[in-house]
């Protein structure tokens, strides 16, 4: 898909950017640091039991749609998105999506700048599957500036808000964002790291202040290459604040070759528990929804979006989020002198349709794919993914789909040990192969 004109940056503030980012000053250095949410509206942030909202239980007067607070003497607004189906009785996870500079809480909620529908929430409301609360909040001049703090402000009077109203898992919280989204998400990844349980900074650079900045929490990032507007070197300082905060383990991670047109995304090491940093480094430019393989955004063939969910959703409570699809994968291998071909059955045993999928496993070294049916894949080698066909998105209950490929090896003809369906990990069952 033609990459939108609307995730650029306004011309005039390109280069204040720039400069400031690669200065190392950020915009509205000079925050206070906000009182945070009070114990009564806010859990720590750690793995384990459900830790339910003020609303769990009530009968919301909250919908989706447009909702006004007033915060800082200010009017804002946010978009808020209820899942299809909510129960008041299930915490549910809380996703805040930032808009990038020049962009809307509208264009985050719809996903209409790369592809309605599909996009809408960074893609992020697809895979959810009705499993959490989505909210797109407006930031000022159509963007995160944060002056004295404002916008931090804002985001716990925004949650207050919510959670006074709706039931949240308050263990369970997550920020995404694109470019100054991305800012300000990392703006509560300094500031918020006990009230958020992760974040994932898509493009970002330090423009919305890093108030505190030295506690632990889950961070993902996702930057490219080529980055002409917020330079990818800033994208690794931001990173490597929390793997020392998190205790990893130092490391410059691999990054695909500019012209590969592909990604490579890293898993740091020795990290405290409950606090695993990632990193997503892809050949391209300032863009949301890299695919690999061609240029520009794509909201069908994008990887992005199932690298944040399988980020945020490995943080499962006791008292899992409802509709989180459960699934079963049944796999078996035919196999020649070297060629093989792998027949992979996808079923649903939980009790919620499964609305678009991607699968996500790994080949053992010397496989490759060579074609395939009943899904698109994406990379032939190490990590696959298989989206979809427009026939078979839906998996009732009960159901299953059939898919497959064939693949070239290299002696190896075992088939993948684990898969992970939208983010959740399936039981496996299968054969040796023949």
């Amino acid at each position: 898909m033609k990459r939108s004109s609307r995730f650029h940056l306004w011309p005039p503030v390109v280069a204040v950017l720039l400069v400031l980012t690669m200065g190392g000053t950020a915009l509205g250095s000079d925050h206070r640091e906000n009182t945070p949410l009070t114990a009564s509206g806010t859990a720590a942030a750690t793995v384990g039991t459900a830790a339910a909202s003020p609303g769990c239980g009530k009968t919301p007067t909250l919908t989706s749609g447009t909702h006004t607070i007033q915060s800082n003497g200010k009017n804002r607004s946010f978009i808020l998105r209820i899942p299809d189906g909510y129960d008041r009785n299930r915490a549910h996870r809380l996703v805040f999506g930032f808009h990038w500079l020049g962009g809307t809480s509208t264009d985050v909620a719809t996903g209409r700048t790369v592809e309605t529908g599909t996009w809408a929430y960074y893609g992020l409301q697809r895979l959810a599957n009705n499993s959490a609360i989505f909210v797109a909040p407006q930031g000022l001049n159509n963007g995160w500036a944060n002056a004295g703090g404002e916008d931090v402000t804002f985001v716990d009077d925004m949650i207050r808000r919510i959670e006074a109203d709706l039931c949240v898992d308050t263990t369970q919280r997550f920020a995404t964002g694109f470019s100054y989204g991305g800012a300000m998400s990392y703006a509560l990844a300094c500031s918020r790291a006990t009230v958020f349980r992760a974040v994932a900074v898509l493009g970002g650079g330090q423009l919305s202040g890093c108030s505190g900045g030295t506690q632990p929490i889950a961070y993902l990032g996702v930057h490219g290459l080529r980055d002409s507007v917020l330079g990818i070197s800033g994208g690794r300082a931001m990173r490597d604040r929390f793997v020392r905060n998190n205790g990893c383990t130092p490391q410059n991670p691999p990054e695909p070759a500019q012209g590969s047109l592909t990604h490579r995304v890293t898993t740091y090491s020795g990290c405290s528990a409950g606090h695993p940093v990632a990193w997503a480094a892809f050949d391209e430019g300032h863009i949301p929804a890299p695919q690999d393989g061609a240029a520009g955004d794509s909201g069908s063939r994008t990887w992005v979006p199932q690298e944040v969910w399988k980020f945020f959703t490995q943080f499962q409570t006791s008292n899992p989020p409802p509709g989180t699809a459960t699934c079963r994968v049944t796999g078996t291998v035919s196999a020649w002198n070297t060629g093989l071909t792998s027949s992979i059955t996808i079923a649903n045993v939980g009790t919620t349709a499964i609305d678009g999928w991607s699968l996500v496993f790994t080949l053992p070294d010397g496989q490759t794919i060579t074609s395939g049916w009943n899904a698109d894949y994406s990379a032939a080698s190490g990590r696959v993914t298989a989206r979809n066909a427009s026939h078979n998105a839906t998996i009732a209950p009960g159901a299953s789909v059939d898919i497959g490929f064939q693949a070239a090896h290299t002696g190896n003809t075992a088939p993948p040990t684990s898969y992970t369906l939208n983010g959740t990990a399936c039981a496996v069952t299968g054969s040796a192969p023949k």
